[in-house]
């Protein structure tokens, strides 16, 4: 299946739970394409010692899951993209709501 992960939060748990459900899913074979926007694309500096994001961020970039970042979100904060949040566009946006069978948000 192809799922795709909307994360609009900059809630530490939120987030964490995000990426864990993205692991969870590469794990079960998936392909998985993560689209952070609004506060989502602070996704990076959020790990707290309760909820270390770093950590499921790390495990879902290296088990294969792709990640976006909104580029008119980073603008919106004076960020720079990452390895984490690439600049990516509302057609990125699109072509993965309109190619995965299931798109999930948190």
């Amino acid at each position: 299946m192809k799922v795709g992960i909307v994360i609009y939060s900059n809630d530490p748990e939120t987030v964490y739970n995000a990426f864990r459900f993205g692991n969870f899913a590469l794990g079960m074979e998936d392909e998985v394409k993560l689209f952070l926007m609004g506060k989502g694309v602070e996704s990076e500096s959020l790990s707290t010692d309760e909820f270390n994001i770093t950590e499921q961020i790390n495990l879902f970039l290296k088990n294969g899951g792709t990640t976006y970042g909104c580029g008119t979100c980073l603008d919106t904060r004076s960020s720079e993209a990452s390895e984490v949040c690439p600049r990516s566009s509302m057609m990125d946006f699109y072509e993965i709501v309109e190619s995965c069978d299931k798109v999930v948000s948190f």
